[in-house]
């Protein structure tokens, strides 16, 4: 996640708490003062655009500095702020406690009054211009790159492959652990079940087959077991 500012309400939350009120009334006097500024972040500078760059408005660490591109309405008012460079065209604030916002104000309404004038006469500053003006070195006034999380996932268009690279991962170990167990041989049958007497149980012989016993006819065996009965007497 990239942690470079990038927006003047994300670069007020970063800065203590005294630079915070500082430039944050001086951000909303601009944007009050020179209506239809564009407000952004370059070079870890609040840039104020108006038909191109107009103003620029960094924080030090015991002071904070107001670059103006109009350089002949800093000329003009030299002598209104002790802190004024009309050499590098920027106002530098020591005390962050006491602001001079009604001067300051007077100076951001003369530089959008000049800038129209400047529109009509087509010669408009570009960037460029106003970084040399102000003596700010694009390299150096670049914020240092802010961290990045790298993102272990796939990107969209090789999403279905990442898939498929996930899917034989997760395949690897499964096959390996296949490889390390043993090899069972046949199943066993089941032990036989013990008798109530607590004894195993001996599995039952089977009986040879015997020979048949002949019957006898059933006329010989009657007559054998019930007496003939005498004749009768006529």
């Amino acid at each position: 996640m990239d942690m470079t500012p990038t927006t003047v309400g994300a670069y007020l939350r970063d800065l203590p708490p005294d630079r915070r009120v500082a430039m944050a009334r001086v951000c909303s006097m601009i944007r009050r003062s020179a209506r239809g500024v564009r407000e952004s972040m370059r070079y870890g500078l609040a840039f104020y655009e108006l038909d191109g760059p107009l103003f620029a408005l960094e924080s030090g660490r015991r002071h904070m500095s107001l670059y103006v591109a109009e350089q002949e309405v800093i000329v003009r008012h030299k002598d209104a702020l002790p802190g004024i460079n009309a050499q590098r065209s920027f106002i530098k604030f020591s005390d962050l406690t006491r602001l001079p916002l009604d001067v300051v104000e007077k100076i951001v309404r003369d530089s959008v009054a000049a800038r129209r004038s400047r529109v009509t006469a087509g010669t408009v500053p570009t960037q460029a211009d106003a970084l040399k003006l102000w003596a700010i070195n694009e390299e150096k006034a670049a914020p240092p790159p802010g961290y990045q999380v790298i993102s272990t996932k796939p990107p969209p268009e090789t999403e279905g492959e990442g898939e498929a690279a996930g899917k034989a991962a997760d395949a690897a170990p499964a096959k390996k652990a296949a490889t390390k167990l043993p090899v069972k041989g046949p199943a066993k049958a089941p032990p036989a079940k013990k008798a109530a007497t607590g004894k195993k149980a001996v599995p039952s012989k089977k009986p040879k087959p015997r020979a048949p016993v002949k019957k006898a006819a059933p006329a010989r065996k009657a007559a054998k077991k019930a007496p003939a009965k005498p004749a009768r007497k006529r």
